[in-house]
């Protein structure tokens, strides 16, 4: 059986709190040489490297931010069992990592994961973006994130036994700055014919979805940018610069947050939305409120 040194461990996470191994040197109250060896030791043990030196600095590879996550929950665990031996209150949350495809509205998001905010159990709600849902599969079955947020469901050719969960689906509301706005809602959507047009990333379902009902109707919007992130596309439509679609269920928030008209709104554009999980019967009790507020309430 293998085991784990957690001073060895100790020495990599102080480090990679610290951001250097003479900061760490400080804290440890060790000598640069000591740490560098055992922090050495750990990767042969692992057969993993942990940093990689970008000039001066020492970053975490990608594994080194996999074992910093553990890092974290091993040590955590280690003052609750501390605490609890000496008969204080731990205190320790319940955590909930949610990795958050990089095509989702950020207002959808919180929508979706308001419910888990509102429990009385103690619980961290640990956010991961920047990423495909894809990409966050892998680390489904490593059990380094709870749940994917996504616009489409987990594909059948990924090697991840994944079990995908439907949230709901919503229609599709256009916005645009006030006098563009005016002037896009006579004759909508044919309206849209050579309107400048923030169009979604080339990897979101909403993006596919729109070239089909744009072809479908023969309209050809003028694409002046192709935006992965919605918060952006909704500030250079704040400016006048063109129309952009949201999920109709956000609709309050984006009138509410930006100088921007509703054009019109279709429910031939569908949305869909998913909880992905390693699950096929979700337990975690901030998942369910999740799927169960979407279900009954947001997209109801």
């Amino acid at each position: 059986m293998d085991w784990l040194n957690y001073h060895h461990l100790l020495y990599f996470w102080v480090v990679a709190k610290q951001g250097s191994i003479a900061q760490a040197s400080k804290e440890l109250r060790l000598a640069h040489p000591t740490i560098s060896t055992q922090i050495h030791r750990l990767e042969e043990v692992l057969d993993q490297k942990l940093f990689e030196r970008k000039g001066r600095r020492l970053v975490l590879t990608e594994f080194g931010r996999v074992a910093l996550r553990y890092a974290d929950e091993i040590f955590a665990l280690g003052r609750e069992f501390t605490d609890t031996a000496k008969g204080r209150p731990s205190g320790r949350p319940i955590r909930l990592v949610v990795g958050i495809s990089d095509v989702l509205p950020k207002s959808i998001v919180y929508r979706i994961l308001e419910p888990a905010f509102r429990l009385e159990e103690n619980l961290r709600v640990v956010c991961r973006e920047d990423r495909s849902a894809e990409e966050f599969l892998g680390e489904l079955a490593m059990h380094t994130v709870d749940l994917v947020l996504s616009d489409e469901p987990a594909g059948p050719g990924t090697s991840v036994r994944a079990f995908s969960h439907p949230l709901g689906e919503c229609g599709t509301a256009f916005f645009a700055a006030p006098e563009l706005a005016h002037a896009c809602r006579h004759r909508f959507p044919r309206s849209l014919d050579g309107v400048p047009f923030l169009l979604p990333g080339g990897n979101s379902a909403l993006r596919r979805a729109l070239e089909e009902w744009f072809d479908s109707l023969k309209v050809r919007p003028q694409v002046i940018a192709e935006v992965d992130d919605a918060a952006l596309a909704e500030i250079v439509a704040e400016a006048g610069l063109g129309v952009f679609a949201v999920p109709d269920v956000v609709e309050k928030e984006v009138r509410r947050r930006y100088k921007v008209q509703l054009v019109s709104r279709t429910k031939e554009v569908r949305q869909r939305f998913y909880a992905i999980s390693v699950e096929r019967k979700i337990r975690h009790p901030a998942v369910l409120a999740i799927s169960d507020a979407a279900r009954k309430h947001l997209f109801a």
